[in-house]
C-alpha cells in the first residue's frame, strides 16, 4: 500500500516527501492529512534544524490535486468547504513550523503545488520547472487561505494575473514574480537544495527560529510591544550563543546544542 508522505532523516535535516508519482504527485486527502501530521510532528522535535520538502521522482513537486477525488470528496459546496479546512490545516502546519522548511522543486509545481512550496521559507527549483494555478479552466476559485501564501510572495498584482489566466509559466518568471528563491540547473536541484539545508542546520537552530519569528512580526503592522523588542537580545543568554562566540574567536568550527 502506497505511504502517501515518506519521511526520512539524515542527522538534524528531516526529507518530506509527497508520494504519488504515478500522478505527478497529485495531491489527495491522505496526503494533506499525512503532511499535517508530519509536519506538526517535525515542528515539535529539537533535534530537527531543517526541513525539505519534496516530490517522489523528479517529474513534479505537485501536479495540483488530484482530479479524480472530485466527484466523491469536492463535488458540492459543503463537501468542498469540509475539504478546505484540511487543506488550510496542512498550510498552517507548514507555514507554523518552528525549523526552516525549504521547498525542493523538480518539474511541475502547479495549483496546490505551488500552495505548498508558498508556505516554505525557500524555494529552489530546476531550469524546466513550471509553474501555475490553472483553476480557471476547471471553474474552481482559490480560496482565502490558498490565496493568502501566494499573494505574501508575489503581490496583488501578480497574483491575479496568476489566477485571472490560468496560465502555466517556467522558472524564470516565477522567479521575478517572487514565487522561487534561486534556480539551478535541473541536475543539480537536490544537490542544492541539501546544500542549503546543511548550511542552515549548521547554524544555531534557537538564531533560526528567532529569525523565523521575527520576519513574521514584522509583516505585522501593528507597533512592537516592549517585551517583543526586548526579545532580539535573549540570544545572548544562550549557551549557543557562548559556543558561537568562542568558535568564532577560536577559529573553529561551531557545535551548537539548542540551548
Amino acid at each position: 500500500m502506497r505511504q502517501p508522505i515518506l519521511t526520512e532523516r539524515e542527522g538534524p535535516i528531516a526529507t518530506v516527501t509527497l508520494n504519488n508519482p504515478e500522478k505527478l504527485n497529485a495531491l489527495d486527502l491522505g496526503m494533506w492529512h499525512g503532511l499535517t501530521e508530519t509536519m506538526t510532528a517535525l515542528s515539535a522535535d529539537d533535534s530537527v534544524r531543517c526541513v525539505v520538502l519534496r516530490g517522489a521522482g523528479d517529474k513534479a513537486f505537485a501536479a495540483g490535486a488530484d482530479i479524480e477525488e472530485f466527484r466523491t470528496r469536492r463535488f458540492t459546496r459543503d463537501q468542498a468547504r469540509e475539504y478546505g479546512e484540511i487543506t488550510h490545516t496542512t498550510m498552517r502546519a507548514i507555514n507554523d513550523c518552528r525549523h526552516p522548511t525549504i521547498a525542493l522543486i523538480q518539474g511541475a509545481c502547479v495549483g496546490g503545488g505551488l500552495e505548498i512550496a508558498s508556505m516554505c521559507d525557500l524555494r529552489i527549483c530546476g531550469e524546466s520547472s513550471r509553474f501555475g494555478v490553472p483553476v480557471n479552466r476547471l471553474g474552481l476559485v482559490m480560496s482565502y487561505g490558498e490565496l493568502g501564501g501566494l499573494m505574501a510572495l508575489s503581490g496583488p498584482a501578480a497574483a491575479l494575473e496568476i489566477v485571472l489566466e490560468g496560465r502555466v509559466f517556467d522558472a524564470a518568471e516565477a522567479r521575478d514574480k517572487g514565487l522561487v528563491t534561486r534556480i539551478v540547473a535541473d541536475a543539480n536541484v537536490p544537490e542544492e537544495a541539501y546544500a542549503t539545508a546543511r548550511r542552515i542546520a549548521q547554524g544555531a537552530p534557537l538564531v533560526a527560529r528567532w529569525h523565523k519569528q521575527f520576519v513574521r512580526r514584522l509583516l505585522d503592522p501593528t507597533p512592537l510591544r516592549p517585551e517583543e523588542a526586548d526579545e532580539a537580545y535573549a540570544c545572548f543568554d544562550t549557551e549557543d550563543f557562548h559556543t558561537g562566540f568562542n568558535a568564532f574567536v577560536g577559529k573553529t568550527k561551531p557545535q551548537f546544542s539548542g540551548r
